[in-house]
């Protein structure tokens, strides 16, 4: 099974315990093509449907008709805060492929869940207002 980074696949994540998202549900790959192609493992984020959930920095928004390659059946939210080792084994058939477009946010997202984002890009204009991973600037090579 060739697997790639910004891939789409249905993945059985259960069993759970508490918060974490389970069942046969779509997972958005995150790891590197690297480690996909050599590991017997891929780095995943849960995807869910339920757009009512509470929207956090680390919410990457997937609109079907925008982005018709990612295969879902339904506008859909990546949960990057959800974020789990997977053995490939428990990976089920291929949905699609998120949109290159889509990626950038989703990188800014992850900075965000792993607490790598420089503070003042959490920030909003009130001091400790978070904002959407999606507005997050990340610093230009010459600036880091």
């Amino acid at each position: 099974m060739i697997v790639r980074r910004g891939d789409i696949f249905y993945a059985d994540l259960s069993p759970v315990i508490g918060s974490e998202q389970g069942g046969l549900r779509p997972v958005l790959i995150i790891q590197n093509d690297v480690g996909n192609k050599y590991s017997p493992t891929v780095i995943a984020a849960a995807i869910t449907s339920r757009m009512g959930k509470t929207k956090l920095p680390t919410h990457i928004d997937i609109n079907i008709e925008d982005d018709p390659e990612q295969g879902l059946a339904k506008d859909s939210v990546v949960l990057l805060e959800q974020v789990r080792t997977l053995d490939k084994r428990r990976l089920r058939e291929k949905v699609g492929r998120l949109s290159e477009n889509l990626m950038p946010a989703v990188d800014k997202a992850l900075l965000v869940s792993l607490g790598l984002a420089p503070r003042h890009l959490l920030l909003g204009e009130e001091p400790g207002r978070a904002v959407a991973a999606s507005t997050l600037a990340l610093p230009k090579e010459e600036e880091k």
